[in-house]
Formats: structure tokens, sequence, C-alpha cells
């Protein structure tokens, strides 16, 4: 395949998107729909020991009221799925109990003929709870640490020794919560021995399974449906609670059930961003070289949770420091487990990280560009396996260019406009693994003018379906408006989950492997025949209905039986290191802010990001993906944390009206660029994926640069008006 820029085409699914016309799980129509609704737990910790549903009966509408005694009981071992990070994460009971492990855990389901009736037939049960210690804030008494294995590269404590500059800090990154607009719904239908599960998810196979697990069905009876998700963001790559219980209820009471989980409930039962804190001390010697780091990191967990701190893979592979010393804890606490969300640990670890690298650069009295130029690698100094593409000095060094570092003012506290605005200047740094997963994909052309291509994967906006019809389209003379691209449901093809970045560069590979099969396939049948025309009229002229072929394709290393693991299971990742070399993603970010002299309100007018992603399939949704990180950072900056009330437990802001995001006026300029250049060896096309390293970096970008305009080091995010007063 061509290895050039491939062309900036619209979305596939844009005008669906503007005129409403998409279909997301929750709008599908079914006759005789029940609508459900979740009772949470109004304890932090305890035991329900009565549950009173004669009220809710009484209300018109409501069919039934399903408590614990209405399900089996847990599984003893529950599936689990991947993260975005390739880390596995135990998955929810798929029921309801009487043991509370959190506030909002769902104690009973409300059935009725509306949804105004399932309200109110929720709130009209009543539960009582014997209430238990517990311990809701990472630092409360009874919280339990839990280390897990070192990251150990070199001798960091003896080069440390040799260290002449050091900086040692502790950083913190804030409880948050996802709020993609779509929000989390499951809609179940029993029909002739089959279930089928409609919902918005990156794991529509995970769900077949659990469910599976959970209600004692062979899988091979269950079909999940997930067309198009409206966002999701590491939120929906985990398996839900409520989908085994909404399944259930559509078992029993022999009619479609739909959950539409309230916002505020979501934040009591889907998986968030936990509270991290860190704790780094880096050594540089005489020449200003980075040569030990000690990083220490822990975070928030529940008493079961699975989702690992894992926030030294981004930081290791930054500056090729050969003496790092990674370790990290869980503290495990009274809340529901935590999970991936967007750059799950790049956000949080590069923020102290790339803060701590700062500090180190203005204690040397080193430009903070110059000083991490001085730092490279061509090999992955965990592994010692070469780097199969390295462009982060061509993204600083092109980011710096275009953001004009070069007139910056070193000095903090330097340059301020006439009205007494401080304005700063920033830059840092983010690396993401690249990881991949085994696909098979099916593509049908027909003499009718349709195209339909099946292949695992999940659209949540990111635009897997316009990198998909990216590559068909360039290499196959097929009418566009007539393409179909069938992803998330698993009777078409074996689904992964989609997460990570891993989306493009699974599905990629095997489109591209389709298109030169496809082009061979209607060479043979051709025969030396030269016929005018795209390929439905080619083939309508030989008076061939249609022809369909299958491909499969598997990442560096693996062979076919990867292909019968992702049939079985799903999930199948492989990377970042790979049996010949590793590959990372890259990105550097420079940033402008304003502080207002009397509010101390923090603005960002201005931002350069530039990533190495490898190629680029789809600009406008690439640059799209970069732009929405970005946004993302600046709330992660400056905006976003979930409070807790430690004397009851559970998140007081849990709704959109407290929980602060950016809007459209906080948002500046944003200008993006890629270094487009093809990874040599991870896969045939050449891409990496951009969606997560888009946001590692731009945080801690912004915090620097509050630095350079006020000369205030803040370590803890977000950082907020108070901290600059």
């Amino acid at each position: 395949m061509p290895t050039g820029p491939f062309p900036d085409r619209e979305r596939v699914d844009a005008r669906e998107k503007v005129t409403g016309t998409i279909r997301y799980a929750a709008d599908l129509p079914f006759s005789n729909l029940l609508h459900a609704m979740i009772v949470p737990a109004t304890v932090a910790k305890g035991r329900m020991t009565s549950l009173s549903t004669e009220a809710a009966l009484r209300i018109k509408g409501v069919v039934r009221v399903l408590t614990p005694d209405d399900f089996p009981p847990p599984p003893p071992a529950a599936t689990s799925v991947l993260g975005s990070d390739g880390g596995e994460l135990a998955a929810p009971p798929p029921t309801l109990e009487r043991q509370i492990a959190h506030r909002g855990q769902p104690v009973a389901l409300v059935l009725a003929e509306t949804l105004e009736a399932a309200i109110e037939g929720a709130e009209s049960v009543r539960a009582t709870f014997t209430l238990e210690d517990f311990s809701p804030l990472i630092e409360s008494d009874g919280g339990i640490q839990e280390a897990v294995a070192d990251l150990a590269v070199g001798d960091a404590r003896q080069a440390m020794t040799r260290a002449v500059t050091t900086v040692e800090a502790e950083y913190e990154s804030p409880p948050q919560h996802h709020n993609p607009i779509e929000l989390i719904s499951t809609t179940a239908v029993w029909d002739g021995g089959r279930l089928t599960i409609h919902e918005g998810t990156q794991h529509s196979r995970g769900i077949k399974d659990v469910v599976a697990q959970a209600l004692q069905l062979d899988p091979q009876l269950i079909d999940v449906k997930s067309p198009s998700i409206g966002g999701a963001f590491g939120q929906k790559n985990g398996l839900q609670r409520q989908t085994a219980l909404v399944a259930h209820a559509a078992m029993l009471i022999g009619r479609p059930v739909k959950l539409v989980m309230p916002r505020g409930q979501i934040f009591h039962v889907a998986t968030f961003r936990p509270h991290s804190r860190h704790r780094i001390k880096l050594g540089a010697d005489a020449a200003g070289k980075m040569i030990a780091v000690n990083y220490d990191a822990e975070h928030q967990q529940s008493r079961t949770g699975g989702f690992a701190p894992f926030y030294h893979t981004a930081p290791v592979q930054l500056y090729g420091i050969s003496d790092y010393l990674g370790t990290a804890a869980h503290i495990r606490i009274d809340t529901q487990s935590p999970g991936s969300m967007r750059c799950p640990h790049p956000q949080a670890g590069c923020f102290a990280f790339e803060s701590a690298v700062d500090e180190l650069a203005i204690g040397l009295d080193r430009d903070p560009v110059a000083f991490r130029l001085a730092h490279d690698t061509r090999i992955d100094i965990v592994t010692g396996r070469p780097l199969s593409s390295r462009f982060l000095h061509e993204c600083i060094r092109e980011g710096a260019s275009r953001f004009g570092w070069a007139r910056r003012d070193p000095r903090p506290a330097s340059t301020t406009l006439s009205d007494g605005t401080q304005i700063g200047w920033g830059m840092a740094c983010g690396s993401y693994p690249v990881l991949s997963s085994p696909t098979i994909a099916t593509l049908r052309i027909g003499a009718d003018g349709s195209t339909r291509f099946a292949v695992g994967g999940h659209e949540m906006g990111q635009g897997i379906r316009t990198a998909i019809a990216s590559i068909l389209l360039e290499g196959l003379a097929i009418d566009p408006e007539q393409l179909e691209i069938l992803i998330g449901d698993t009777t078409v093809a074996p689904q992964h989950t989609t997460a990570g970045s891993w989306g493009t560069t699974s599905v990629a590979p095997v489109t591209a492997k389709v298109v030169a099969r496809m082009r061979a396939a209607m060479s043979e049948l051709l025969d030396g025949r030269q016929i005018e025309g795209n390929l439905h009229r080619q083939l309508a002229t030989i008076r061939r209905p249609s022809l369909t072929i299958e491909v499969s394709h598997v990442p560096p290393g693996r062979d076919g039986t990867a292909l019968d693991a992702l049939r079985r299971t799903g999930d199948i990742i492989s990377g970042p290191v790979y049996p010949e070399f590793s590959t990372y993603a890259y990105v550097a970010h420079f940033v402008e802010v304003h502080v207002e002299p009397r509010t101390r309100r923090v603005r960002v007018p201005r931002t350069v990001s530039i990533v190495d992603c490898g190629r680029v399939i789809s600009p406008r949704t690439a640059i799209s993906q970069v732009q929405g990180a970005v946004v993302w950072a600046f709330g992660g900056a400056l905006r976003e944390a979930t409070e807790v009330d430690g004397r009851y437990g559970g998140w007081l802001n849990n709704d959109f009206a407290d929980y602060v995001v950016p809007v459209n006026a906080d948002i500046g300029e944003i200008e993006v660029g890629f270094i487009d250049q093809p990874d040599p060896l991870l896969n045939s096309v050449g891409a990496k994926g951009v969606a997560e390293i888009a946001m590692a970096g731009a945080s801690p970008a912004i915090a620097n640069a509050i630095f350079h305009a006020t000369g205030k080091r803040l370590r803890r995010m977000p950082i907020r008006t108070e901290d600059l007063l």
C-alpha cells in the first residue's frame, strides 16, 4: 500500500450526526417495552436488612420490583475485561446483593410501563441497612495500602548518589468522572430462546461472555449490538453492572426491558479516574543530564478492584534515563472500582513527571525545550529492544517553531499586559504505549452498487468508520454513498474491546489487506478483460451478483492461535513490547496562559500540539481527537474534580451543574500538527493511534506555563483561582 498522506475526507457519519438521524442503543423502538430504574443504596457500607416494595407496586404502571431474591448468587470468578492500557479489570458482580460495598450500589430494579412510573416506583422503594465503618477517602483511616510490582531499570538508588542537582516533590491528581453525553443504557430482548442486548459499549464481546456466565446461558444464544456510541472515553470499555440485571429482567418477564441510567447514578456505579499521589525525585549530573529517577505512585482503589497503578509506562519512555525505579500501590477504600478514563495513567503520570522535569530544567537554568532535546533514546530502556519509530524530538522542534518559543523571556513573572494580566508559556511531552488486536474482516461488493464491510471495533465518535472508509475508498473503486461499515456487532464479526488507541492500529492493517485481496480477486475474476467503470459496474457487466472475501490480520509475533483466541474471548491485545521491537506514540504540547490580575482566573488562549502517531489515516477525525483531548486536559488541569463527603461517602457533585468542565468560552486556538511518518514495523499501514496520546502532557504544559506567568509552582490538579490568590 502507498505510504503517502491520506486525503482529508469528511466523516462518513457527519450528516447522520448533525441531522439527528443516527441511532444509539437507547433509541431503538420495541413494542411492549418495559422501562427499568435502579434503586441505589443510601449508605456507604453495610448490609441491607429489609426492602419494602409495597408502595412501589401500588403505583400505576409498575409491573414488578426485582430484589436480590430474584437473582442467582454471583459466579465465583467474574469475567474480566481489558482496560485501555491492556491491563485486566474485574467485572462488577452481575447481580443485586444485600452486602453494600459503596454508596449508590444497586439494591433493587423497578420495571414499569413508562419511564415516569419506573422513576416514581424506584423513589417509593424503602430499604433499611445496618451500617459499618467505612473509609471514603484516600487519606481515611482504614485504607489499606497494597503494593504492586516495581518497575526497576538499572540502579536508580546508586545513580542518585552521583547526582549533582536533584528535584524532589509530590504531585496530586484528583478523582474525576467521565461524562459522555450518551448515558449508559441497556435494552435487552428475549425472543425465541435468544437474548439480544443493545448497549453503547466498547466491549460487545465481553458483554456476551459475562452475561452468559451470570445467567448460566450458552454464549451462542446471546447477541450484542453496539452500532454507535455517544462518547465513551473508557467508561464503556468495562462491563456495566446493569447489563446482566436488565437481561435477567427481560428473561423473567418475557418482554423487552430498557434502562437508561441517570447521570447521578452513573457517578456512583460506573468506573472513574482515581485520586492519585505521585512522589518524584529526579537527579542530574554535573553536565545537566538526567541520570536517575525515583518515582512512587499510589491511587485509590475499591476493596476488590483490579485497575492497576501503571503510572510509569509513559515517563520511563520519554528521555532514555537508564536508571529508573518506579514503585506503586493501591490504597483500598470503600468506593466503587476505578478504571480507564481517557489517557488513564499518562494523564496523571505525565502531569507529575513533566512538572518535575520542568522544575529540574529551571533549577539548572536550562531552557525547558533545550533540556528535553538534550535527552533522547532509540531503544526501550525497559526491555532493551529497539523502538520501531520515535519522533518526539521532531514534535518538540516543530511545536517550538510554530509556537514561537524562541521569543520566550525565561524569567518567571516577567511578561504582563497593560492591565496587569500575567502571561506564561509552558511546554511538556507525553508518550503512550501502542497496542493492537488480531482482527477478522469480511468485504462484500455487489453489482447493485452496495459495499458491506464487517470487522471488529466500536464507533465512539472517534471516527473509526471514517478511517476504515478512507482506506477502502483509497484502494477500491466503489460507490461511497452505498458503503456500509458494520462494527460493534457480535453477529457480523468477532469483536474486541476498542480502547487504548488500538482501534485504528487493529482495523487499518486488516482493511488494507482486504483491499489488496479484493483487487487480486477482481483481477482473477476478470481474467484480463478490460471493463470500464467501478467495481460494481464490472461485476454487473460479467453478470456476477457479488464478490465476497474474508481476511484476517495478527499483530507482529502472533500466529493463527491469536485468531482462535479472538473468536473465543474477544480480547488478546499485543504491545507495546513486540518480539523484535517496542513502539510508543509521542506528543509535545506548547501552551500560553493568561492569569488575570484581580480574579486570578487562568485563561488558555493558545495551544500548539504536535503528535507522532505514525501514519494519519483520517486527518479530519485525527485533528478532532487531538483538539478534544487538549480541551479535556484543560479541564483536568483547571476545572475537574469529583468531591466526596467524608461523613457519608458518595460523590457530591454528580451532575453537570456542579461537576465543572471547560465550555466553549474557555477554549482558545488549538493548533494541531502531525509528524505523519509511518511506523515501519508495527503494521502495513504504519498507523500507531492518536486518541490517548493526544491528552498526555497537556495538563503539565498548563501548570508549567502558570509557573512561568506567576513564579508559583503548583503541584496539585485542578489548579483553581484560590491557588493563585
